[in-house]
């Protein structure tokens, strides 16, 4: 983005992000403060930018959920966008080929102004889609990661010198290392979560807290040595290109490989510029990268997020999909996208294959209004921690009174309990969960909960109340 706005507007740009040093941070301030820049490009910090006489505010890829801090302080980028855009009087625009459902709703009801683009960029075609059914691989005997189907067409793309970028949205080897004797899962000694294998390294991560230990070759609990690594991760799939295609030049974008400064830039400069045969990545890859010859998007395992604790499962699995479609046949050439799954007759695939928002917002808003979620309703998440795991049950069943004895009986108040992933960073954690439409009388009730709360005096618990929460894990 930044190299295309060099391209067209000069050096009147500045650029921020987590990944600058706290002296380029300083010069980018500077530039911004003194006038010398003019636009901005960054991520949802940038949103607090001191530029002066603001024209307008883009959020690209309004859809996603990184513009929503998970740390503290925890803000929303694009609710401080709105605040900033009517204080100034000047235009928000959000843009996004799979809108975030919450905001196709608004713009659905004339609550803001809905604006279509109707053709790709170059008027490129779209890319055809084709839907394999991995049932009927394992029915044909093909227990491998790459349908035949997918490998016919790498095979051909490689032939053409034509690119492919293969997407798997779980990083590492094997998503988990257990004992087939005795049931054993290799888990964090800080957070209740399985380790992860990485082969280069022959080592066991947590991809939540970064604990790392050896590789398992005998089972602690009962010694036996038939350890079995299950699920696939990004790595293993690499592993696996190279045993099927092993003249092929490949390279992978997750994590794992771009830990170092600029390494980000470094992976898709090199992919583009030496023609490297296939891209493996996380959802890293589909992040509205523009690679003329790539013909090709095989997505390994659909499934994956359809199957999330999650409200918005589908809706994430519909804009992963059609997004990292979208970077098959950008220019002249015609792209092909292969979607493997188990559940082929799912209509979050069908509705992708057909690559139609429409439709999926269609069925999807039903779907919300039946079980009244958002937009029909706002989430409210009370997160409770504690490095007590007696004190933080309490401690949230307290909430729970607090919140039953100060809120009117029409809000849906549901019971504490342990989150799904019950510790993290030696840290137990329960959660509570409220539904309601959010105005003043429910924020000044919950407010009244916590202040009686705060006088009982749990030392070592804390708190979170999170508004639509974009993880309810």
């Amino acid at each position: 983005m930044v190299d295309r706005f060099i391209a067209r507007f000069g050096n009147c740009i500045a650029v921020f992000h987590s990944k600058l040093s706290i002296g380029e941070r300083y010069d980018q301030w500077q530039n911004i403060k003194n006038g010398k820049s003019k636009i901005v490009i960054g991520a949802r910090s940038a949103i607090f930018a001191p530029i002066s006489n603001l024209g307008i505010i883009i959020i690209d890829e309004e859809h996603d959920s990184s513009y929503k801090s998970e740390m503290n302080p925890r803000f929303n980028a694009k609710e401080i966008s709105k605040y900033i855009a009517k204080q100034n009087n000047i235009p928000l625009v959000l843009g996004s080929a799979t809108p975030d459902i919450n905001t196709f709703y608004k713009a659905k009801n004339g609550t803001i102004e809905l604006i279509k683009l109707t053709k790709r960029a170059n008027n490129a075609n779209l890319p055809q889609i084709e839907i394999v059914d991995l049932k009927q691989e394992l029915a044909n005997g093909n227990r491998s990661m790459i349908s035949r189907k997918l490998y016919s067409k790498i095979e051909e793309n490689i032939c053409k010198k034509e690119q492919t970028i293969l997407f798997l949205n779980r990083r590492g080897f094997s998503t988990f290392v257990m004992c087939r004797d005795c049931g054993y899962v290799a888990k964090c000694k800080n957070c209740n979560i399985s380790l992860t294998y990485h082969s280069h390294t022959n080592s066991l991560k947590c991809h939540y807290c970064g604990y790392e230990t050896k590789n398992v070759n005998i089972c602690p609990e009962c010694k036996s040595k038939k350890i079995k690594y299950f699920g696939t991760g990004t790595e293993k799939l690499e592993n696996e290109i190279h045993k099927l295609f092993p003249n092929a030049s490949t390279i992978r974008m997750d994590i794992d490989t771009i830990s170092k400064k600029n390494s980000h830039e470094e992976i898709l400069n090199k992919f583009k510029n030496e023609n490297i045969n296939i891209l493996i990545g996380t959802q890293m890859v589909v992040k509205g990268h523009h690679f003329p010859n790539v013909t090709l998007v095989g997505v390994i395992a659909a499934d994956g997020s359809l199957n999330l604790e999650d409200y918005r499962a589908n809706e994430r699995t519909f804009g992963l999909l059609t997004q990292v479609a979208g970077r098959a046949g950008r220019e002249k050439k015609e792209g092909q996208v292969l979607i493997q799954t188990y559940n082929p007759e799912n209509f979050v695939i069908d509705f992708a294959k057909k690559q139609n928002y429409e439709l999926f917002y269609n069925t999807e808003i039903e779907l919300r209004k039946q079980l009244k979620y958002p937009p029909f309703c706002d989430i409210i998440m009370f997160g409770v921690t504690s490095t007590n795991e007696i004190e933080v049950g309490k401690a949230a069943k307290k909430i729970y009174e607090l919140l039953r004895k100060n809120i009117e009986n029409n809000v849906a108040i549901f019971r504490p309990v342990p989150a799904p992933i019950s510790k993290i960073k030696n840290k137990y954690r329960w959660r509570i969960i409220l539904k309601t439409k959010l105005n003043n009388t429910i924020i000044n009730s919950i407010n009244m909960a916590l202040q009686d709360y705060y006088k009982l005096n749990f030392k070592n618990t804390n708190i979170i109340v999170d508004v639509n929460p974009n993880n309810m894990n």
